[in-house]
């Protein structure tokens, strides 16, 4: 089990720091584990999936494109 701190976490998922802690808030991203009083990292496989689970609802959403008339 690999930790990883927010520039990463930003650098992977493309987010900026206050949405990262915008979708913590809303329950939709991983949570922090606590390294110290100011210091935090997240899980990399915890990131990883919610990745994964992104990409997995897009290809949903598309995956019965509507024929358009032209």
């Amino acid at each position: 089990m690999k930790l990883i701190r927010i520039k990463e976490v930003m650098n992977r998922t493309g987010l900026a720091r206050s949405t990262v802690y915008k979708y913590i808030s809303e329950n939709n991203f991983p949570k922090p584990i606590k390294l110290g009083s100011r210091a935090v990292a997240w899980v990399e496989s915890e990131i990883e999936d919610w990745i994964n689970d992104i990409i997995h609802q897009r290809d949903s959403e598309t995956a019965s494109p509507q024929m358009v008339n032209r």
